[in-house]
């Protein structure tokens, strides 16, 4: 973490039971201009106390509360006085925990559902009778516990919302947080303002204050070196540095030879050029291919390329003799992804900025941006006066272009897979579909297959396109591009870059896939 003490303001935890929509939780609460984190649903009570929350939220969870050795919230968290939101799975712990009684539905429930609003409960304040939300269950509470009233119900659970007002405990069996629940934002916006208290707190300018005073606080007078990208993430972050600590941040830049075809020329011509930002460039393209070299294993590949990257600036660091810190863009889902325990969303894979780094480290690191989504870090570079060209650039994975060639990084690879991707992007930017997708890639594989090119038998390259939506990169969903766009896109690829005779489109989600193919 960037500071050594936590940002005091107002917190609404996120107790995870394994949901795969606890992320989306918290980014509706942010939305809502409210702070909050997501911890193990068997977290101590003691260090629930010592986050000062003016609320905490249950999570959904694959577990049914019957089985032998469910996970169970501790009974001393309702003691508390801190209002509850109860998720699905939070819902049918909390029912059971009291004397209710939770059972295997009849019909399980996957999908949307109409659900009657019976008492003006401030978690449903300003709707109708009849709303339309996202069930996702297979259990389902049968009977309250004593002191709870029904809120709602809908055609397959009678108790689809509850609460008890004095134990200040309220309960939803369907997903608020999910966009196909239309009304969800608003009801968590609800909890955190009409029963938690919340003042929306939670905003860019109060980020960047309080985060540029922690900055100061732990650096201390120290030096620190900023693993810079040209990325959103790492360009805000070396800005955050610049602003709170001129004289103490050297920005540096590796060439590792993995990366796109623009990102030499984003930190040249805008962040040294036009935003005067005194970036030093190490050229460290063959240190890198030959710690690659003969590895395919992703995982290895990411934890290749996370411990040259630290060699290469623990050496940039002798150079400056006071440098003593190392900062780094990870986000918040990088965090989350990086990290497996009982209970919570289990590791994905692990992070460039996170995973990947050695147990041992001559820097300390720092990650200002730490706390944030994707989209909070854009708001926060808005307001540090970053150009859009920068700010809605694609994210770029640390490892690079290693994790879009799958099997072995070679020198010839990398150049049929920059001249594929620049024909990509390029026509999503020239047709206006680069700022209505997500993010968009290609991805060499390790195929060839047979075609005919000028009546010559041909043996090349598979070339895969994946381009997603999202708004927050928990989940993804495919871009529907046009199908004229896909076929130019294609024809240009294979006529203009040797070594692709075929083109194929991703048309997969997250989850089960991820957005990057390793």
């Amino acid at each position: 973490m960037v500071q050594e003490k936590k940002i005091r303001i107002e917190t609404i935890l996120i107790l995870d039971f394994g949901s795969q929509y606890t992320q989306l939780i918290a980014r509706r609460l942010r939305e809502a201009q409210v702070y909050c984190e997501i911890h193990p649903f068997n977290t101590p009570v003691e260090k629930i106390i010592s986050l000062s929350p003016i609320g905490l939220v249950f999570s959904g969870g694959p577990s049914s509360i019957y089985e032998a050795g469910a996970p169970a919230p501790a009974q001393d968290l309702y003691e508390l006085g801190i209002p509850i939101l109860g998720i699905c799975y939070g819902m049918h712990a909390t029912a059971q925990l009291f004397g209710g009684k939770v059972e295997s539905s009849a019909h399980k429930e996957f999908g949307p559902a109409d659900l009657d609003i019976v008492v003006n409960s401030p978690l449903f304040h300003g709707f109708r009778n009849k709303i339309n939300v996202w069930m996702s269950h297979g259990d389902i509470v049968t009977d309250l516990p004593l002191g709870y009233t029904l809120t709602a119900s809908a055609w397959n659970t009678h108790y689809a919302a509850a609460e008890n007002p004095d134990k200040k405990v309220y309960l939803v069996q369907f997903h608020p947080e999910v966009t196909h629940t239309p009304e969800g934002a608003q009801i968590l916006r609800n909890f955190a303002e009409k029963i938690c208290g919340s003042r929306g707190q939670w905003t860019s300018e109060y980020f960047i204050a309080h985060i540029q005073e922690a900055i100061r606080q732990r650096l201390a007078g120290e030096k620190v070196i900023c693993a810079l990208s040209g990325g959103v993430d790492s360009t805000v972050t070396a800005l955050l540095l610049h602003k709170a600590v001129p004289d103490q941040v050297v920005p540096i830049f590796v060439d590792n030879g993995l990366l796109r075809y623009e990102d030499r020329e984003v930190i040249e011509e805008i962040l040294i050029a036009q935003m005067g930002l005194q970036v030093k460039i190490i050229d460290a393209g063959e240190k890198f291919l030959n710690a690659l070299k003969e590895v395919v294993e992703p995982e290895q590949k990411r934890k290749i390329i996370g411990e040259t990257f630290i060699r290469v600036f623990e050496q940039a660091a002798a150079a400056f003799n006071s440098a003593k810190f190392l900062a780094q863009g990870t986000l918040y889902p990088d965090v989350i992804e990086s990290v497996s325990v009982k209970g919570p969303s289990a590791t994905i894979k692990s992070h460039h900025n996170v995973g990947g780094l050695p147990e041992k480290m001559g820097l300390k690191l720092i990650e200002p941006l730490r706390e944030l989504f994707k989209d909070e870090v854009r708001a926060v570079g808005k307001k540090l006066g970053l150009p859009e060209s920068i700010i809605h650039r694609h994210p770029f994975p640390g490892p690079g272009l290693a994790v879009r060639i799958l099997g072995e990084i070679t020198p010839q690879r990398l150049k049929i897979l920059r001249q594929a991707e620049k024909i990509f992007i390029d026509e999503l930017r020239e047709s206006g579909w680069y700022t209505r997708v997500s993010q968009a890639l290609c991805v060499l594989l390790p195929v060839k297959t047979v075609g005919v090119m000028g009546d010559a038998r041909t043996y090349e390259n598979v070339l895969a396109l994946r381009s997603v939506d999202t708004i927050d990169f928990m989940t993804a969903n495919w871009s529907p591009l046009p199908h004229e766009l896909l076929g130019r896109i294609a024809n240009r690829i294979i006529n203009e870059v040797a070594g692709i005779n075929r083109v194929v489109y991703d048309y997969s989600t997250k989850p089960p896939a991820t957005v990057e193919w390793e």
